[in-house]
C-alpha cells in the first residue's frame, strides 16, 4: 500500500498529513473496487440463506471485526432483517442459547483463524445452523467450517507498518452493507417500513407523514373570508403554539386563502390603516399551496424550501383545512443551503 510505504516516523507537516490521508483513502477505495470485481456466486448464496431464514441473523466476531459486526446488525435490523450480535467469547459461556436451529450465523474474521470464533464451529455444526463466513480465503479454518464463504482475498492494511485493522474492516463493513441492502430490495422493503424502524431524529421525521407533525385543532387560526382584517386578528383565538398565518374559508368551510402575520406587518409598516377594515378575502393570498395529511413530511419540507414559503395549509379530500405545517416546526429538516434564506423568512415574520 502506498500509504504504508510512504509513512514517516517523524513529525508530519500539514502537507504530509493530507498526502497520507489521501493515500489511505485511495488505497481503501482501490481495495473495495477490487473486491467488487471479485465478488462471485457465494454472495448470492449468502443472500439466499438470509432471505429464506425463518429466524434471525446472528452475527459474531471479536475485536475490530466484532465492532463491525455490531454495525452490520444495526443495518440489517433497520432494513427489515431481524439480527442480533453474539460475542464469541461469551457464547461458549452460555450465550449460545440465543442461537436457534432456524437462525443463520454470520461470522467475521479476516484471517479465518480467530480462536474464539472457530471454537464455536463444532457446536454450531451439530445444531445444523447455516454459517456464512466473511473471511480472506475459503481454505481457512473458518472457511472450511462454513456453509458459505464470501472470500475477501488477500488484504493489505493501510497506515503505519500495515498492522492495524483498517482496509479489512472497511471491506467487511461494505460487504455487510451490500448484504443488507440487496436483501432489503429482494424483500421489497419500503420507505414506509423504514420509517417504522426510524421514528426518531431528522431521518424519522422526514419519513413521517404530514399528519404526524402538523399543527391542528386549537392550534390553528381559521376565519371566514367575509370578515375584515381587524376582526380576524381581534377575534381569532388560539392556544398552544402560535401559527404564522390565518387560514380563510368560504361559506362551505373550504380553504380559499391565507393571510400571514407578515402580511399584517407590511400593512402596518406602510400605514395602510384603511385596509384593516377591508374584507380579508380581498387582500388574502388566494388559492395557496396546500398538501394532504397523508403526504410524506419530506414532500412538505420540499415545498417550503423550493417555494420559499413559511406556512403550508393541510387540507382534506374536500379541501377543508385540517392542519398547518409551519416552517419553524421543520427548520432542522431543510437543506443546509436553504437554512440562511429560510431563516431570513423567519426573522421577517
Amino acid at each position: 500500500m502506498n500509504s504504508a510505504a510512504a509513512w514517516s516516523d517523524g513529525p508530519l507537516t500539514p502537507f504530509e498529513q493530507l498526502r497520507e490521508a489521501r493515500a489511505i483513502l485511495r488505497d481503501e477505495a482501490d481495495a473495495l473496487l477490487a473486491l467488487s470485481q471479485r465478488l462471485d456466486a457465494s454472495f448470492c448464496e449468502a443472500v439466499r440463506l438470509i432471505v429464506e431464514c425463518e429466524g434471525s441473523v446472528i452475527v459474531t466476531g471479536i475485536g475490530k471485526a466484532g465492532l463491525i459486526g455490531q454495525k452490520i446488525v444495526a443495518t440489517l435490523s433497520s432494513t427489515g432483517t431481524r439480527s442480533h450480535f453474539m460475542h464469541p467469547a461469551e457464547a461458549v459461556h452460555g450465550d449460545l442459547g440465543c442461537l436457534h436451529t432456524n437462525d443463520v450465523l454470520l461470522a467475521l474474521s479476516n484471517s479465518g483463524e480467530t480462536e474464539e470464533v472457530n471454537r464455536l464451529l463444532p457446536t454450531i455444526g451439530r445444531m445444523k445452523v447455516p454459517i456464512i463466513a466473511v473471511t480472506a480465503k475459503k481454505s481457512s479454518t473458518l472457511g472450511r467450517g462454513s456453509t458459505v464463504t464470501i472470500p475477501l482475498g488477500k488484504i493489505e492494511e493501510v497506515g503505519p507498518h500495515g498492522l492495524a485493522p483498517s482496509t479489512s474492516t472497511t471491506i467487511m463493513l461494505a460487504i455487510g452493507d451490500a448484504l443488507a441492502l440487496v436483501i432489503a430490495q429482494l424483500k421489497n422493503f419500503s420507505p414506509q417500513e423504514f420509517a417504522v424502524y426510524h421514528p426518531g431524529g431528522s431521518l424519522g421525521r422526514k419519513l413521517a407523514h404530514v399528519s404526524d407533525v402538523m399543527r391542528k385543532d386549537t392550534e390553528l387560526r381559521i376565519a371566514s373570508e367575509e370578515t375584515t382584517v381587524r376582526e380576524v386578528f381581534m377575534r381569532v383565538e388560539q392556544t398552544g403554539r402560535r401559527t404564522g398565518a390565518v387560514m380563510l374559508v368560504d361559506a362551505n368551510g373550504r380553504l380559499s386563502g391565507l393571510y400571514t402575520d407578515s402580511d399584517l406587518a407590511r400593512l402596518l409598516e406602510n400605514r395602510m390603516d384603511a385596509e384593516l377594515d377591508s374584507r380579508i378575502g380581498d387582500v388574502m393570498t388566494k388559492t395557496p399551496l396546500t398538501i394532504s395529511p397523508s403526504a410524506r413530511l419530506a414532500d412538505a419540507v420540499e415545498l417550503l424550501s423550493t417555494r420559499k414559503i413559511s406556512e403550508l395549509p393541510v387540507v382534506d379530500s374536500d379541501h377543508k383545512p385540517v392542519g398547518l405545517i409551519d416552517i419553524t416546526d421543520v427548520i432542522g429538516l431543510l437543506p443546509r443551503d436553504e437554512d440562511a434564506s429560510n431563516q431570513s423568512l423567519l426573522d421577517a415574520g
